[in-house]
């Protein structure tokens, strides 16, 4: 998803763009995502400015039916984009089951929701729209909701895109050529140790820059190239369910999944995160650990995240779940992803580590990556995401 904003923004700033994949286009992280694009699981800071530029920019390249819309969405690609703009816009909304949906989140406790509405707060002096709900509100929204509930706040700007098909659409408008089924073997370098490009098993292909946006297989990308970036594997599972209609109309989750989001445990986390798609059926997580990359299959994991789904939605508790799968967020330490250029090696970007946020961050990654390869100012700051940030905390 991040190559895919990459491409886009930057062809659209007139540079000529290859994309290098090992596998399919969503074969990774991508895949195994869930599609959101949130504002309300950030706290104040870095990555929620990142958040809210990725907003705009998500709705300005997105030609949005109507909100009650209800036509099955066009799945395939027999009305393709091939670079047609409509007022600006080159991705059709309904092609990548884009839903305005909202979020709301919330608390079990008194105690709970008082640091949740502390944390809206912050949330809305950076610019963020919050809506307090009551107890009685929550079942307004979400009728099928548990009682007893302390309360929450709604999130109007969250939404949700279907991720595999997001990335092949924004790939497909950018109109970049796509090289899937090829592997980076290595990152060339002239003797200034300036890129030269990237080497593959079918032969090098020349390029003064290179972007890694590797995600969760950035750190060896960076180690190619001869520098350190400190990615990890955090896997986490989802359960689908059949089919539900509109039966979940929002995503909502428990406040705790934003301390899970926030954590820097290893160990087993799980927090309840419950959605439904514009295809039908609900997705429920939500899980992180840090186990490598290992994707065996975790019957207690999955049994934890029934079990809190069926707490926030005691109807989930008669529902067949039809499925299960896994992915492995991209983590950095610090919980901000790597963007622009990498001071170490002329040439090198990066765009990866941004966890559980990178489909929703894309965008505005893009952007921003595209104006640094042309030598733009960027819209935002970049210091808080340099990609040596970790190297000058490594060093004696």
């Amino acid at each position: 998803m991040i190559g895919a904003a990459c491409s886009l923004y930057a062809v659209r700033a007139g540079l000529d763009v290859v994309v290098v994949d090992r596998g399919p286009v969503a074969g990774g992280t991508t895949g195994a995502g869930e599609g959101n694009l949130l504002v309300s699981d950030k706290e104040p800071g870095p990555e929620l400015e990142l958040a809210l530029l990725s907003r705009r920019l998500w709705r300005e390249i997105t030609v949005a039916g109507p909100p009650d819309d209800r036509r099955p969405p066009d799945r395939g690609f027999d009305r393709p984009i091939d670079g047609r703009v409509v007022d600006g816009r080159v991705v059709d909304g309904r092609a990548i089951e884009y839903e305005p949906k909202g979020g709301l989140v919330v608390a079990s406790t008194p105690e709970a929701l008082t640091a949740l509405t502390a944390l809206a707060a912050g949330q809305r002096a950076a610019g963020v729209d919050t809506v307090p709900v009551t107890p009685d509100q929550l079942r307004e929204l979400e009728p099928y909701l548990a009682h007893g509930l302390a309360g929450g706040v709604l999130y109007p700007q969250d939404a949700q895109v279907m991720p595999t098909l997001a990335a092949a659409h924004l790939l497909r408008a950018s109109g970049a050529r796509v090289e899937t089924g090829r592997t980076v073997a290595g990152v060339l370098r002239g003797a200034d140790g300036a890129v030269r490009g990237v080497r593959t098993e079918r032969g090098d292909l020349r390029a003064p820059a290179v972007v890694n946006a590797a995600g969760t297989w950035g750190a060896e990308v960076a180690a190619l190239a001869g520098v350190s970036l400190p990615v990890l594997p955090r896997r986490g599972f989802v359960l689908v369910t059949e089919p539900l209609p509109r039966r979940v109309r929002h995503k909502v989750y428990s406040a705790d999944y934003v301390a899970d989001v926030a954590s820097d445990s290893a160990a087993l986390q799980t927090s309840p995160v419950v959605e439904g798609t514009a295809a039908g059926p609900v997705l429920i997580g939500a899980s992180r650990e840090r186990v490598g990359f290992d994707r065996s299959f975790s019957l207690p994991v999955v049994r934890a995240l029934a079990a809190g789904a069926t707490r926030l939605f005691p109807f989930l508790e008669h529902v067949r779940a039809m499925r299960a799968y896994s992915g492995f967020r991209p983590y950095l330490p610090d919980h901000l992803p790597a963007i622009g250029p990498d001071p170490r090696v002329p040439g090198l970007f990066h765009a990866c580590g941004h966890e559980g946020a990178g489909i929703g961050l894309a965008t505005g990654t893009g952007h921003l990556i595209a104006q640094t390869l042309t030598c733009k100012a960027p819209d935002l700051d970049l210091t808080p995401f340099r990609p040596d940030r970790f190297a000058e905390e490594a060093a004696p």
